[in-house]
């Protein structure tokens, strides 16, 4: 089995070359101890390409260049496919040389060949390879173009240049970039024709210093409609029907004349439990493949530029700041997306700050009460509350950057690419290789839990029980005291909240079990303004889901949750408390 390291600079087309080589061939996980994609593929079965993280250089010690460095080091690497965009060689073949220094043989791929050619830039390929001892071959990644190639000189093991006698030896940047500047002037030629770049047009507009955050936004609001309200939302909706009003009430059916404990635990625990992440699939595949288009375009990097200056208040670069949007959609997608970002300190950092942002499944909890009890200011409070989670983001992102994550903050470092039309081939496959990576991750942990939640909420010391007598009613009547010093502390009201964990619409339900079919009449007996604030505040900032949960624990790993629950625990508890007692002195 011949081994090969793919490696380049982020947006060169490295995803691209790599489905393009290994096709379905592939297996999607975690480097060991750290958060960082590892990819491995197989070209007929008898070559492994491993795709290793995007990175610019190999001396700055974050942990995508530490896995890239220890994989070259301590693998049997027998040869690196090195990809590089063919209109930025001067920068992106600084990376080349400090891997000629592992002295195995290296192709390099000239990608965007044709990029180049628009911008007037004409290579010589051959003087290429002969300057730097490597193997050229020049490709368009996105049409598919010279991949055989690739393939043909993996297959035949045809991996070193003619000349074997040029070997670089690195020194320091100055020089390299020196060495590079030289080998470039015998090799590459610019035509002096004026070119207009519609990079530069475009970036006149989306990076413009008057237009360049109203365009963000209202990028940034087309997505949420075309995830939320245009495509995602009524297929998600379509998924739900299809789920709650079709499949479980036919399974019922089928099912009863067999034990009551064992189709509830059937359809209420198992298929409901694993068909509440299924409904999900619509708005992650719209969300991812939204997100793709950013990628694919350019625009990302962009993106990260522009809020750089106010996630780095909170400890964050610009890139954490998609990931924290995507929260007030699906805390879960959030989580996950959170993982593109460069350093281990910004992905844990923006994993403990996503929750904070109010999600979709909120909204019921929030629109039950507010109807209640301010009914002529229901959209002023809860866009209060969302205004709210953003502040306490920010305080705790400030407190844990101060603390937790004092050291380790890295500058920004991206480079802007020349924005292109994304292929629809591969916009659809990175969004539903996303999307079966979320099934995969989040889907094992809310089966076994929801099972968990099932038991707990069926069975008492005498058995199968009603609600109000099972286990769980038992750790409400524990949890009330908890709560009394929030303002609404009941058993009812501590069940709901900790039902809540399977999600966060289950706090409606359970109220309405517990309560009963007069629900939106008892709230106003049972909660004063001040109380059902503290309760929707306490909702807003409590733990997320089983669903982000195990997302964080999938990523993270099980500490990374724990210290989640616990330290969200303490913040939404404190943040009630507050709330509720600064209420009653006012009012």
């Amino acid at each position: 089995m011949i081994t090969a390291a793919l490696m380049g600079n982020p947006n060169v087309g490295k995803t691209t070359l790599f489905n393009a080589l290994t096709g379905s061939d592939q297996y999607v996980g975690n480097w060991a101890g750290v958060t960082v994609e590892k990819k491995e593929g197989f070209l007929n079965n008898s070559i492994e390409i491993v795709d290793l993280p995007g990175i610019y250089a190999m001396d700055t010690y974050s942990n995508e260049e530490k896995v890239s460095k220890n994989f070259l080091l301590n693998e049997n690497v027998d040869v690196i496919i090195n990809i590089v965009d063919a209109s930025n060689l001067d920068r992106n073949l600084y990376l080349t040389m400090q891997l000629k220094e592992f002295r195995k043989p290296i192709i390099l791929v000239l990608n965007m060949i044709d990029v180049a050619y628009k911008k007037g830039f004409s290579i010589n390929f051959d003087k290429l390879s002969y300057e730097l001892n490597v193997r050229v071959v020049p490709i368009i990644a996105a049409k598919n173009k010279n991949i055989e190639e690739i393939k043909e000189i993996l297959l035949n093991q045809d991996f070193t240049s003619s000349n074997n006698d040029n070997e670089y030896h690195f020194l320091s940047e100055k020089e390299t970039y020196k060495y590079i500047e030289s080998v470039l002037n015998k090799c590459v030629s610019k035509s002096n024709k004026f070119i207009i770049s519609y990079t530069e047009i475009i970036d006149k507009i989306l990076l413009n210093k008057f237009l360049a955050y109203p365009a963000f936004f209202i990028i940034i609001w087309l997505i949420f409609k075309f995830t939320f309200s245009w495509v995602g939302g009524p297929l998600q909706d379509l998924a739900d029907t299809l789920l709650n009003d079709s499949l479980i009430p036919k399974l019922h059916l089928l099912f009863s004349s067999t034990s009551p404990w064992f189709s509830s635990l059937l359809i209420d625990g198992i298929i409901g439990g694993v068909g509440s992440v299924i409904v999900f699939l619509p708005i992650i595949l719209a969300l991812f493949f939204c997100i793709s288009i950013l990628e694919d375009s350019g625009y990302m990097a962009r993106a990260a530029l522009l809020m750089d200056i106010i996630m780095r208040k909170m400890g964050l670069s610009g890139k954490a700041f998609i990931p924290m949007v995507m929260g007030f959609g699906c805390g879960v997608p959030a989580i996950m997306s959170a993982r593109t970002l460069e350093s281990e300190k910004d992905r844990k950092l923006a994993a403990l700050l996503i929750p904070f942002m109010s999600c979709n499944a909120k909204l019921p909890v929030y629109a039950l009460l507010t109807a209640a009890l301010f009914p002529k200011h229901q959209g002023l409070v809860i866009g209060s509350l969302y205004l709210f989670g953003i502040i306490i983001a920010f305080i705790v992102g400030k407190s844990f950057k101060n603390t937790l994550f004092k050291k380790g903050e890295e500058p920004l470092i991206i480079e802007l690419p020349d924005y292109k039309f994304p292929e629809l081939k591969n916009l659809l496959f990175h969004t539903w290789e996303k999307g079966k990576g979320f099934l995969k991750k989040a889907g094992t942990i809310i089966f076994s839990v929801s099972v968990i939640i099932w038991l707990l909420s069926h069975f008492g010391t005498s058995g199968f029980v009603d609600i109000k007598y099972s286990f769980l009613a038992e750790i409400g009547h524990v949890l009330v005291a908890f709560f009394i010093p929030l303002g609404f502390g009941t058993w009812q009201n501590s069940v709901a909240l900790l039902s809540g964990l399977a999600a966060k619409e289950v706090v409606v339900s359970t109220m309405g079990v517990l309560y009963g079919s007069h629900l939106p009449n008892m709230l106003p007996v049972l909660f004063t303004p001040v109380t059902a604030y503290s309760f929707l505040v306490f909702t807003l900032l409590y733990p997320p889901c089983i669903s982000a949960l195990g997302t964080v624990k999938k990523e993270y790993g099980f500490n990374m949750m724990a210290f989640t629950i616990v330290y969200q625990i303490c913040v939404a508890w404190i943040a009630a408390f507050i709330v509720y007692n600064i209420g009653i002195l006012i009012f």
